[in-house]
């Protein structure tokens, strides 16, 4: 009897203060801490990317080339991308006669647009706009496939039958995005400057063949070449952000519609910042 209520006595009692602060919760993180770990969660990604990058351009050489899958993806991200570009080019350009033909027309120099058109769309808005636009259907294609795939375990089926699936999965459309966005380039070239060229003749009475004259007189080769030489290395960012988030993605479906969102925007800011750095590289690389 004694040893049961010394038993019930010792139940009764309140747990030490040692078990109460074991039961607490753990403190909630401050902003300095949150920032932390967002700025090494940033740099962790840029090493994966990083590793990503270097065994894919190392993969490109390696036996057997998967030209069968290259074609494959050029047809998925490149002719398939063809309606967007068209349509962001064509209104693009016709924007853009709008507002510099009555820019100009205030100062009576609305002969100089088909100048400023061209130049402008050679040098920046053709590959530029492009690329953003299309890159971000391409790369949320891309991560979406591939993120699918991770979370259904298709990659590592891949890794277990001895594969190499940086050879099987990224290398293809890194080849292919990088031929496709010069082609794209082009076509948005044209595209966008015949639409300008279109609504300076229909609304502001600027003739055809002078428009199509005087743009060409202004826009050499330099000028092409300084925006055409963008679209590889804005091809390759949006291939390698694609396969990038989509190869890391966990957490089923929820994880793909996240990946494939990181991704649009991702890719469209690093778009943007390799385009100044490209930019003031052509300017040495194409002088005048």
């Amino acid at each position: 009897m004694a040893n049961d209520l010394a038993v019930r006595r010792r139940a009764s009692q309140p747990p030490p203060p040692s078990s109460r602060l074991d039961l607490a919760p753990p403190p909630e993180p401050g902003w300095m801490e949150l920032q932390v770990d967002k700025v090494s969660t940033f740099v962790e990604q840029l090493g994966v990317l990083g590793r990503l990058t270097g065994k894919t351009f190392l993969a490109i050489f390696k036996r057997p080339f998967e030209t069968h899958a290259t074609l494959h993806q050029m047809d998925a991200l490149g002719v398939a991308s063809v309606g967007i570009a068209s349509v962001t080019a064509v209104f693009t350009g016709m924007v853009m006669a709008v507002q510099f033909a009555i820019g100009l027309q205030k100062f009576g120099g609305m002969e100089y647009t088909g100048r400023v058109i061209g130049i402008s769309f050679s040098r920046e808005l053709a590959p530029t706009l492009t690329a953003v636009i299309v890159g971000g259907r391409i790369g949320a294609g891309i991560a979406a496939e591939i993120g699918s795939m991770a979370v259904t375990e298709q990659i590592d089926a891949i890794r277990s039958l001895g594969a190499d699936p940086i050879k099987k999965l990224v290398v293809p459309r890194l080849v292919a995005c990088v031929i496709v966005m010069p082609v794209l380039g082009v076509f948005a070239l044209l595209l966008g400057f015949g639409g300008a060229m279109v609504i300076c003749s229909a609304q502001f009475g600027i003739p055809a063949q002078f428009f199509l004259q005087t743009a060409l007189e202004s826009v050499g080769f330099k000028d092409f070449l300084s925006g055409l030489y963008k679209t590889p290395f804005f091809g390759a960012i949006i291939a390698l952000a694609g396969c990038h988030f989509g190869l890391v993605t966990r957490g089923g479906t929820e994880g793909v519609g996240q990946a494939t969102t990181r991704t649009v925007v991702a890719t469209s800011i690093a778009i943007l910042i390799a385009d100044f750095f490209l930019t003031k590289l052509s300017i040495l690389l194409f002088p005048g």
